[in-house]
């Protein structure tokens, strides 16, 4: 058995008992420990820096919501880990301010509220195109394995308004079988057979939008959370016209 097979396991095994759960938390501290220090940029403090406090508590939610078809679990579990860290630096930014904003800073300046609202939303700005980019080598790094580019799905990208609807509904299709999911992961191939006669759509059409069709199914196994939330909203613009 291999390390990720044995990661597996004892996932599914903290899942069922909590004193499981709480010595896996336990075990891979450290893990959770360098994913905090990678987002605040320097050793967390505990005790001190909650965002210790919430890494921990992301990954046992990663252990809770995880499923063998989304992949290795840590990396699962560092998406999720990075995730609820930037929603919490969202959320202290906006209520952290003690003093009066409307003041300005000196007689000739703006006033320090708009100098910390411009500050806080380039930073906010930063980590999110930072986690973007995190997960779009993540996503890439994972493509390849399928012998797919990112170039490759642009140029795969359907352009047919029928045809994007019609590769919308085997994604759905695919997301209402994971079994079909883990079947991808495991063989690196589009079981478009399946996905043809589950969804309704044209097996020709899926053939010919293989490598399209890989990115979104990847998209939907391990954890692209900023990706899948842009898809959704691109999927809500091809359901609605």
């Amino acid at each position: 058995m291999n390390d990720g097979q044995k990661i597996i396991q004892q996932v599914y095994a903290a899942k069922a008992d909590v004193k499981a759960a709480d010595q896996f938390i336990r075990a891979y501290l450290p893990f959770i420990k360098t994913e905090t220090a990678k987002f605040l940029k320097r050793s967390p403090i505990e005790g001190h820096d909650d965002e210790l406090s919430i890494a921990m508590i992301a990954f046992h939610e990663a252990i809770g919501s995880y499923s063998s078809i989304r992949g290795a679990f840590l990396k699962y579990a560092a998406v999720i880990i990075k995730n609820r860290l930037i929603d919490y630096a969202r959320k202290e930014s906006r209520h952290r301010q003690t003093v009066s904003l409307n003041a300005p800073a000196d007689e000739e300046s703006a006033s320090l509220g708009e100098i910390l609202s411009d500050a806080k939303d380039h930073q906010e700005e930063i980590t999110m195109r930072d986690a973007t980019r995190a997960e779009i080598e993540e996503l890439t790094k994972q493509m390849l394995e399928f012998g797919v580019s990112l170039s490759d799905v642009a140029d795969n990208c359907p352009k047919q308004q029928r045809t994007l609807e019609a590769c919308r509904n085997a994604l759905q299709y695919a997301k209402e079988n994971p079994e079909l999911l883990e079947e991808l992961l495991k063989t690196k191939k589009l079981p478009i057979g399946k996905l043809a006669d589950g969804s309704g759509t044209e097996r020709k059409t899926l053939e010919r939008h293989r490598k399209y069709m890989v990115a979104l199914l990847l998209i939907y196994t391990n954890g692209f959370e900023i990706i899948r939330g842009h898809l959704k909203q691109v999927m809500k613009g091809v359901a609605g016209k």
